[in-house]
């Protein structure tokens, strides 16, 4: 049974008994305690935490889901992903443990023939929380199983938690026998209270059910919480993995090998030679390869680019150990062009966008490949000197500092540094490297650990939703309302009143105010009560359905009265504020339109933020625009403000939206029942958005772009001005302009020419005079090169030029050394210093080297002293340093070291 035909018949049967299929949603979430979403919960935790109502009494999804703590050890076990599909059913309030477990086992264990997926039962094991005696009873009723194949866990393995206070409750897991060949004989109502590490492969886990039971007053651990009581609903999450039933019913012996994942392993063979199933480390590798590529893509396809932080990073790192693990199997060419379609075919069946927007995907991930080749070349010198250095000191190890260096700064992977200090006859220091890894790893999730704790401080505003219930939010409607006052915070606690002078947070019953979201800032305005003013800072969401104003009291005392009917606010938004707010988002969107136009669709906005008078418009493309397609773009979009092209909105589902042609953008999270689209000229531009916008395009005065830039690999970032302050920028242009034809005595549209002029006089004046002052650098060799000294019979020249930088410097050293006796010993070194920066050149002839005298050896001797470090050849090195104090003693060092060459030879 192929993989589509188990997600159709998984939605299928949830749907037949009264579920509302869910279309997956993004892997991309907004929690600061995740990255992605790695649960098929994820995107329904609103409804358990109770911060909203479900639209739903039961739903159904398979969704997206990526887990990155364990990246290096995938392809190592036979079950565990980097990206996967969670299938789910979920009850809120609705069904409970017994409904839950009739409608897993009826979906596992009915024949192929009826829709089912015909698992026998005799190879299935129903696990609980031991003690869990309700559940063991209820395995038993629905399924016919005795207890004695019941397998009863700990709750380390059956107990579900956030990992903070919340809704837990007891797990029950269902586990399929695989057979004596991956593993022990077991005795099911022995095992416990932890699964053995030994029957892992043996009994999988398929299929997890959660019974939402309990609300949790502290987590201090998996197996260590407190429970406060009962939820006052009782819910049911459950996830099965679809790849580990699709091994199972296509007879596989692990998820790499199922159908949309082989075919990636299959090109691998094919382009490297090698053939999986013959040698362990290369299985490890080709199942690495299958699962990085399909995952990079999918992120990718979801929004998220490579960098250096955060997702980016990840990303960065799936897509590099693929192409690392293609080397390592002997295959040096570009790889990803010859896999990722591959997978593209594969999971397009189901994920449609993979085709739909390929040409954005594949040039994001091609380019990261050139990158990483650079990078390897790069890291290959880097790692050739250091293991030159390691030869010359007599060592054969590399240290872990200059592993972990190579692969932290460098990107350069260990598993290579690994290989190639083999091919060197050198080792290296894995502990050492494995220690720094481990530090930077600790440093990691000390950070995700202050993020959990800032999740933790939302309880305060989860108190005044639960108490008052959400803010009226009227800032489409209105630009000013009568309000009263639900609730005071200053630091993060209630508070009774807020002093003249004090900054704190205020949350109204109902509000103007638009809160920061979608890249649009927040109102500014003031609330106005008896006896006082306040000025608005900032207005936020810090959960959902609650609209926090931060405040200033620049009058009065402010009260906390609650809901009282007393209190009475006027809150009123700065009109012209507002106006340029809307200019500003209206303007972006007309931006991003005339950059697809003239881009292409592929030409996606992945980030943008605007205020009053300004946007900025980040998009994903690996190049820099053309001075050509800059213009266009900046008159497109004046075009289209000229044309006073109607602005209009309207609530739709998000599948109505797709179909309708909106462009829903990354990293953004949409409601699951309605969201609101924003058109521009109809089908011209249509976006999601929740922002303020013009009614017309002409509203938003001019927009002006002032430039354009890379703000990381594989995304550009365009910056304009809109409105009175587009205006304002062009005055001050058409200033500089006239300031400058003052100065240069000519007319505007001679001004370009009358300075490329003087720029080229400039330029021709600077090379003469950088001749004169060459020409009377080296006029001095011959000079110097007739007073050498002579140290051992090596005539050496050892001189000081100060004023003079790198390449004056080399100059004046080969000069030197071409000047000195024919046919006898010389060596030369020059150090030379320009604002703080010293440089230090050695050059030796033929016959001083035959002498014992090194280049390389001299500023490897000088380096230390003058701050810094250098090398090169045994004929001519280099560096430098920044310590101009010690260039005398320096120089005043190389006659002793020529002399010590000198004697060892």
């Amino acid at each position: 049974m192929d993989t589509s035909e188990i997600r159709r018949r998984f939605l299928a049967h949830f749907e037949n008994a009264g579920h509302t299929a869910v279309p997956s949603a993004s892997v991309l979430v907004d929690d600061p305690n995740l990255l992605f979403v790695n649960a098929g919960m994820v995107p329904f935790k609103p409804y358990f935490l109770g911060q909203e109502s479900a639209p739903y009494d039961r739903a159904t999804s398979v969704q997206k889901c990526v887990r990155t703590p364990d990246i290096e050890d995938v392809g190592k076990t036979t079950r565990h992903g980097t990206f996967f599909e969670m299938c789910g059913n979920f009850s809120f309030g609705d069904y409970f443990k017994e409904r839950a477990i009739e409608l897993a086992w009826e979906l596992i264990t009915k024949p192929v023939d009826d829709g089912g997926f015909g698992l026998e039962a005799s190879r299935l094991y129903p696990s609980v929380l031991a003690g869990d005696d309700e559940a063991v009873a209820l395995w038993c009723k629905v399924t016919g199983l005795p207890e004695q194949r019941i397998v009863k866990l700990g709750p380390k393995e059956n107990y579900w938690s956030m990992g903070v206070p919340g809704p837990g409750g007891p797990c029950s897991e269902i586990l399929y026998d695989r057979g004596p060949e991956y593993g022990p004989d077991f005795d099911a109502a022995t095992l416990g209270p932890d699964m053995p590490f030994e029957l892992e492969d043996r009994l999988l886990e398929i299929w997890n059910l959660v019974f939402m039971q309990d609300e949790l007053s502290a987590v201090r651990s998996k197996s260590d919480f407190d429970i406060a009581g009962s939820l006052p609903k009782k819910n049911i999450d459950t996830g099965m993995g679809l790849e580990r039933v699709a091994f199972l019913l296509q007879g596989k012996q692990n998820m790499y090998e199922i159908d949309v994942m082989f075919p990636v392993i299959e090109r691998a063979m094919e382009l490297t030679g090698k053939t999986y199933g013959a040698n362990p480390d290369d299985d490890v590798r080709f199942r690495v390869i299958a699962d990085h590529v399909r995952s990079s893509m999918m992120l990718i396809a979801d929004g998220v680019t490579p960098g250096n932080e955060a997702r980016g990073y990840v990303l960065r790192r799936l897509l590099r150990r693929a192409v690392r693990s293609m080397r390592l199997l002997g295959y040096d060419d570009p790889a990803l062009p010859e896999l990722m379609p591959i997978s593209r075919d594969k999971m397009g069946e189901t994920y449609t966008e993979l085709l739909s927007d390929w040409e954005r995907i594949s040039r994001i991930a091609f380019a990261e490949e050139e990158t990483f080749r650079k990078t390897l070349q790069a890291g290959t010198q880097l790692f050739d000197v250091a293991a030159t250095d390691v030869k010359k000191n007599g060592g054969t190890k590399l240290t872990g500092d200059q592993a972990f260096a190579l692969h932290d700064t460098y990107g350069f992977p260990i598993d290579l540094t690994l290989e190639m200090a083999s091919e060197a006859g050198l080792s290296v220091d894995h502990e050492g490297f494995r220690k720094l890894m481990t530090e930077q790893r600790e440093r990691a999730k000390a950070d995700a650990r202050a993020k959990k704790g800032q999740h933790a401080d939302t309880g305060v505003y989860r108190g005044i939703l639960d108490s008052f219930g959400p803010t009226q939010w009227l800032a489409y409607e209105t630009l000013e309302t009568e309000s009263s006052t639900l609730a005071l915070l200053k630091e993060g606690m209630s508070v009774a009143t807020l002093g003249n002078g004090d900054v704190g947070e205020l949350v109204l019953d109902r509000t103007p105010f638009y809160a920061e979201s979608g890249g649009q800032a927040a109102d500014a305005g003031i609330i106005e009560f008896d006896g006082g003013r306040l000025e608005v800072l900032d207005v936020q969401r810090p959960i959902k359905g609650l609209v926090v104003h931060q405040v200033r009291v620049v009058d009065g005392e402010l009260a906390a009265t609650g809901a009282t009917g007393k209190g009475l606010m006027h809150a009123q938004v700065d009109p012209e504020w507002r106006i340029g707010a809307r200019q500003a988002h209206s303007g972006t969107h007309v931006v991003h339109a005339a950059l697809r136009e003239v881009l292409g669709p592929t030409a996606l906005q992945s980030g943008s933020y605007n205020r009053p008078g300004y946007l900025r418009l980040d998009f994903g493309w690996t190049q820099g625009l053309t001075p050509s397609q800059y213009a266009d773009i900046e008159q497109i979009s004046n075009n289209a403000l000229r044309a006073d092209l109607p602005v209009a909105w309207d609530y739709m589902t998000l599948p109505e939206a797709k179909d309708w042609g909106a462009i829903a953008l990354f990293g953004e999270t949409y409601d699951n029942t309605k969201v609101r689209v924003v058109e521009i000229g109809g089908p011209w531009s249509r976006e999601l958005c929740g922002g303020t916008h013009v009614d017309h395009s002409s509203q938003i005065g001019t927009i002006v772009l002032t430039g354009e830039s890379s703000v990381g690999s594989g995304n550009r970032r365009i910056e304009a001005f809109t409105g009175v302050e587009g205006f304002d920028y062009l005055a001050r242009e058409r200033d500089v302009v006239h300031q400058l034809t003052g100065l240069l005595k000519t007319q505007p549209d001679d001004l370009v020419g009358r300075v490329q002029e003087m720029v080229d006089r400039l330029k021709t004046a600077e090379k003469e005079i950088e001749k004169a002052r060459v020409g009377q650098l080296l006029a001095r060799a011959g000079e110097l090169a007739s007073a050498a000294e002579v140290v051992d019979g090596v005539h050496l020249v050892a001189h000081r030029a100060d004023g003079a930088g790198g390449g004056d410097v080399r100059t004046l050293a080969l000069d030197i050394r071409g000047r000195l006796p024919q046919g006898q010993p010389g060596a030369v070194v020059v150090i030379g210093a320009v604002d703080g920066k010293v440089s230090a050149v050695a050059a030796v002839n033929d016959e001083g080297r035959a002498r014992g005298v090194s280049a390389n050896a001299l500023i490897r001797a000088v380096g230390p002293l003058l701050g810094g470090k250098g090398g090169g050849k045994d004929d001519v090195a280099q560096g430098g340093g920044t310590d101009t104090s010690r260039i005398d003693e320096a120089l005043e060092l190389v006659e002793a070291e020529v002399h010590n060459a000198v004697e060892r030879a």
